[in-house]
């Protein structure tokens, strides 16, 4: 489906003359626009293996004619595309900027905390609650907002994204709009926190209700299915499908609108959320002005279809291969877009993930012999909690156990005058002794130790001693957990891709290991200027025009 039968005025001409608005410490030279494409849940394997069947000018336009980073990790323990979001736009890792899970327990006030809900802001687009959320939690400033601090708030920000924590990291602190979609309505919205009235153009991109227009089409292969040889049978994958039950081709998504919960969920796990943030960047970018001056603006672009999916179809699967082939036609549509009116030297992009993915632990065993296994959470912590009544007597102990974060009851801890470091190590050391646990390592060690550069690096590099758990642990390779009554979205990979073109960035590849923190301080040193001090990271200088590495 395309946007242009519904929305004549979408393709909007650039203006022939971009005229400066001012100067500022940014380098003369750097590009009027920063467009980052971000794709959650990517490992780098999917662009060689559907190279064949992508068309010329999407990722295989990236990749002949930008620079590939082909190591390139996301080095946190929780490999939550959250944590992952936050430590790609402020260059740093969580013990710094703080994301350190989707959710973590507030010691202070006692209680669970989201790590974007806030309820002090209301939504902007629709009356639903989903805009409540804020960045208030993030702890360093991102990309964005160094840019807006730089040039004096004259720098555009925004962010696009189906996810509402992937816009809002993304975004950051002082954006000039971070959108992200409304699952009970299918519109787009955004928080009181960036925006005081929803604008005009994006009131009318609602109006013409494309996730109803998407829905109503059956999701069919692109191409005949026969030909999708890159993927694997069903069977072998152990997939579950939809609701559990639907695994193969066509799928009918208005009835599976109707089964599930009634919403636009689905559209989420579908190639068409693509296409429907594809839709409304274009709209964005000519009525928001992006790139108009020569003062460099930043738009990111979060694509998650089947982000919800992933384990119900898995990484090998055909429909993953359905999404990557579409997806690559929406990006080839984007870069054309954008290359046209700018002209390739004044924009940078850049192609990133936030997380990767596993392969299916009984699939590896099946099929390969490896030595993975599935892991249960829920019977290891219930054995915990009955080591604990044992040795420091009855009690709650156990506060809440969830994505590799283990937090004791430390009230009672208190109350009972049991050292919590003994207590924490005790926890630890029973956790090590559960097949499929690699490490469980106790708050107090991670806190003293130095573990930089060993296996243990990305404890510290996600331990925020303020709201880490009392124990974090790391599965054994090929391990996943599956809880009996929750889907538990784990991955054990940390491999992403990160590819840079336009700008000047010659056409090359770099084996050396990079990470997610360095993309910061590049794209500062592309523009001329001081990343923020939070910045972990280092720049990436094989990417750097030769004069501004001796400089």
């Amino acid at each position: 489906m395309n946007l242009r039968i519904y929305s004549p005025f979408l393709f909007l001409l650039f203006p022939i003359s971009l005229i400066a608005q001012g100067h500022t410490t940014v380098s003369a030279t750097a590009p009027r626009l920063i467009v980052g494409l971000v794709v959650e849940n990517m490992h780098p394997d999917y662009v060689e293996r559907y190279w064949d069947k992508f068309g010329n000018e999407g990722f295989k336009r990236l990749y002949s004619r930008g620079f590939v980073c082909a190591n390139h990790h996301v080095n946190n323990l929780i490999q939550r595309p959250s944590v992952g979001m936050a430590t790609l736009f402020t260059g740093s890792t969580p013990s710094h900027h703080g994301i350190v899970s989707d959710n973590w327990v507030d010691r202070l006030k006692n209680k669970e905390t989201d790590c974007i809900y806030d309820n002090n802001y209301s939504t902007i687009g629709t009356n639903s609650n989903l805009g409540q959320r804020s960045a208030s939690r993030l702890m360093t400033p991102t990309l964005g907002d160094r840019l807006k601090l730089i040039t004096k708030g004259r720098a555009r920000v925004f962010s696009v994204a189906m996810n509402d924590y992937a816009a809002i990291f993304s975004a950051g602190h002082s954006a000039d709009g971070a959108y992200w979609f409304d699952e009970t309505t299918g519109s787009m919205i955004s928080s009181s926190f960036y925006l005081d009235k929803y604008p005009g153009w994006a009131t009318e991109f609602n109006k013409f209700k494309l996730a109803d227009k998407y829905l109503e089409t059956p999701w069919k292969t692109l191409y005949d299915q026969i030909s999708y040889n890159e993927s694997v049978e069903n069977v072998s994958l152990h997939e579950t499908g939809f609701l559990d039950k639907y695994n193969a081709f066509p799928y009918d998504l208005a009835k599976l609108k109707k089964e599930s919960d009634g919403t636009y969920s689905i559209l989420k796990s579908t190639p068409f959320a693509n296409t429907y943030l594809k839709d409304f960047v274009l709209q964005l970018i000519p009525k928001e002005q992006l790139g108009y001056d020569f003062v460099p603006d930043l738009l990111t672009i979060v694509f998650s279809s089947m982000d919800k999916n992933c384990g119900n179809f898995g990484p090998l699967s055909v429909e993953m291969e359905d999404v990557y082939l579409r997806l690559d036609k929406e990006i080839a549509e984007l870069l054309k877009y954008i290359e046209d009116g700018y002209g390739i030297d004044n924009v940078l992009f850049f192609l990133t993930s936030t997380s990767s993915v596993s392969y299916h632990a009984d699939y590896l065993k099946e099929r390969f012999k490896m030595n993975t296994g599935i892991f249960n959470p829920e019977s290891s912590v219930s054995l915990l909690k009955s080591f604990l009544n044992i040795k420091y007597g009855e009690g709650d102990w156990v506060e809440k156990f969830g994505n590799q974060q283990l937090y004791l009851n430390h009230d009672l801890a208190a109350k009972k005058k049991i050292n919590l470091r003994d207590m924490q190590v005790e926890a630890a050391r029973f956790l090590n002794q559960f097949e499929g646990i690699a490490y469980a390592k106790a708050a107090f060690e991670i806190e003293s130790d130095n573990f930089l550069g060993g296996p243990l690096a990305s404890f510290q590099n996600n331990f925020h001693i303020k709201r880490s758990g009392d124990v974090m642990v790391r599965y054994e390779e090929g391990w996943l957990p599956k809880e009996k009554y929750k889907s538990v979205d784990y991955t054990d990979n940390d491999q992403v891709p990160l590819v840079w073109y336009g700008a000047g960035i010659k056409r090359g590849t770099t084996l050396r290991k990079t990470d997610a923190t360095d993309v910061v301080p590049t794209i500062c040193a592309l523009l001329g200027i001081v990343p923020p001090g939070s910045t972990t990271g280092v720049v990436i200088d094989e990417i750097l025009p030769k004069s501004a590495v001796s400089d």
